[in-house]
């Protein structure tokens, strides 16, 4: 099946499935910045700042960029304690909808648009589904290597490499997010699927989740039953005021905040 323009079969799906394109005629300008300027592409979120240069005077205000904006603004919504939290919960976020997106076209169009994080806009101070923009739609094979291709390795690896530079964000928990947030899209396609009497994109994004869940950057971040998924690490939600554990976080109920280890 060809990608239409609009990607139309998405919507139905919910808000993290969404995408804008220039055929919806909904193109996000930079809400944060109070500017009618698009809004950074995810290839320049991703981008580590320069160490600031002892040789020149230091700029009063700096401009945050577009990632440490997220951070800032979702350490603001939760009243987190910690900066790596807030970088946990951006980071999921952000991975489930880059998932959703990309598995979702999988298994109701048998295709992939160009997800390149060079085309792919995002609006740093925007949530689902006006936080991404693509300007083209340009189909590409919806099997899993492409899906790994272009999720994993086009925007995961660099998203987290520049998490960490940030703040001191553990590589597992941010494998444990990857995998969670491709779970989860997988579970509410399958459930809308089946909802609609779509037996064939059930089991197209069953198949695809099997597959991508298994693949070296993936596999061992946890256990997937069914629909149902448990992964071995926590994303540290439970840190913030009145926070609790996922459903299918490593804990059965909130440690003690002294705990520490390899979960986190």
């Amino acid at each position: 099946m060809d990608l239409d323009p609009g990607l139309a079969a998405l919507h139905p799906l919910g808000p993290f499935f969404a995408l804008h394109t220039a055929a919806t005629a909904r193109a996000p300008t930079a809400t944060a910045a109070k500017s009618p300027a698009p809004p950074p592409t995810l290839a320049q979120a991703y981008r580590t700042p320069p160490p600031p240069d002892p040789d020149q005077a230091p700029t009063p205000t700096p401009a945050p960029d577009p990632l440490t904006l997220r951070l800032r603004k979702v350490a603001r919504a939760l009243r987190a304690p910690e900066t790596r939290i807030a970088a946990s919960v951006a980071h999921q976020g952000l991975a489930a909808r880059l998932w959703s997106v990309a598995l979702g076209c999988a298994a109701l169009y048998g295709a992939l648009p160009d997800l390149d994080a060079r085309l792919l806009r995002w609006d740093p101070d925007g949530s689902a589904p006006d936080d991404l923009f693509l300007p083209e739609v340009h189909a590409r094979p919806g099997d899993a290597a492409s899906l790994a291709a272009a999720v994993l390795h086009g925007h995961l690896e660099p998203l987290s490499a520049a998490l960490r530079a940030r703040c001191p964000v553990a590589p597992g928990l941010l494998r444990g997010n990857a995998a969670s947030a491709l779970a989860g899209a997988g579970r509410q396609l399958d459930a809308w699927a089946r909802a609609h009497g779509r037996d064939d994109v059930a089991a197209r994004g069953c198949a695809l989740t099997v597959e991508l869940l298994a693949h070296p950057l993936l596999a061992g971040a946890g256990t997937l039953t069914g629909a149902a998924f448990r992964r071995r690490s926590c994303c540290l939600y439970y840190r913030v005021p009145q926070g609790g554990v996922c459903g299918d976080c490593c804990f059965t109920r909130p440690p003690r905040s002294s705990v520490r280890g390899r979960s986190e």
